[in-house]
């Protein structure tokens, strides 16, 4: 498989496909809330009509060029690509659930082209990757061609579910000029409802509300996320073992463990009351026996 060479950018971006708590003041304004329910079944068939009306560049990847990029690029199926393999034909999907609303879940689709050879992310970890996003319409809203870096815990909720569906680049070659030679990594696409995006507040001056999004992307490297730098890795911290970081609150102060670096609010870090060895396995010190360590227990 053909190499890219790249330079990795410096700091974590802050694009588009990040969370925002804020709109831009020139941004979309804010409309009244659908039902959540409701939308999700419209943006279904939205997406699911996209799927069965459009195809993407499969034949440049079943025989690349030496020049090929392993860009995905989607057209409709019309003209001279009457014949062509519509994308529901290729696609697969997930059930993943509503981060709001109990028992909602959503058929999320995605477009696996090349699976990678290295390792796969958990849903906390960090990315590096470059990207494309679209709406359905083809309109570009957000895409870097140089890797950047993703904290999966900071992204839409629909690219953290679909991220951990792909692996990295199963070898990684440093170069004398700085920049990086990755060979066999992931190549996929997304197609996101609403309610696994923005919903209905939009973002920046072209995501509307409810837009249904398209994101394809090319993912090189992984890394164990730790976000609040406690020593316990953040798929470590995932304490009721169903796949969502955010829920996770062992002292109820608000901050979710994985960004709480005082998990039992006792005034003692967690880094201070486990201990990690030389070889950098991790135990749980249990000073009053109680079956909780120390760092889940405010009052060992």
């Amino acid at each position: 498989m053909k190499k890219v060479i790249y330079l990795f950018a410096i700091c974590l971006a802050s694009l588009v496909v990040f969370n925002s708590c804020n709109n831009d003041d020139d941004g979309p304004e804010t409309v009244p809330l659908r039902d959540r329910t409701e939308e999700a079944t419209a943006a279904q068939l939205e997406i699911e009509e996209y799927l069965e009306t459009h195809f993407y560049n499969y034949e440049d990847f079943e025989n690349p060029s030496a020049e090929f990029d392993f860009k995905i690029v989607f057209d409709t199926i019309a003209g001279e690509n009457a014949n062509k393999i519509p994308l529901i034909e290729q696609v697969s999907s997930k059930m993943v659930r509503d981060r709001l609303e109990e028992g909602l879940m959503y058929k999320l689709y995605f477009l696996k082209v090349i699976q990678g050879g290295g390792e796969s992310p958990n849903f906390p970890d960090i990315v590096n990757n470059t990207y494309e996003g679209r709406l359905l319409d083809n309109t570009l809203f957000d895409s870097s061609t140089i890797p950047v870096r993703f904290d999966l815990t900071n992204v839409i909720n629909g690219y953290q579910d679909i991220a951990k569906e792909f692996n990295g680049a199963s070898n990684i070659i440093q170069n004398p000029d700085g920049s990086l030679d990755f060979e066999d990594f992931g190549v996929g696409a997304m197609f996101i409802p609403s309610g696994l995006g923005y919903f209905g507040s939009g973002q920046g001056s072209i995501i509307e509300p409810y837009d249904q999004l398209i994101f394809t992307f090319q993912l090189y490297t992984v890394e164990a996320g730790d976000q609040d730098n406690d020593g316990i890795l953040s798929i470590n911290e995932d304490l009721n073992n169903n796949g969502l970081e955010e829920d996770d609150d062992t002292d109820e102060d608000g901050l979710p463990n994985y960004f709480d670096n005082d998990d039992d609010n006792d005034g003692i870090l967690t880094s201070d009351e486990i201990e990690i060895d030389d070889d950098g396995n991790i135990t749980f010190p249990d000073a009053d026996g109680d079956g909780t360590p120390d760092y889940l227990d405010s009052d060992s």
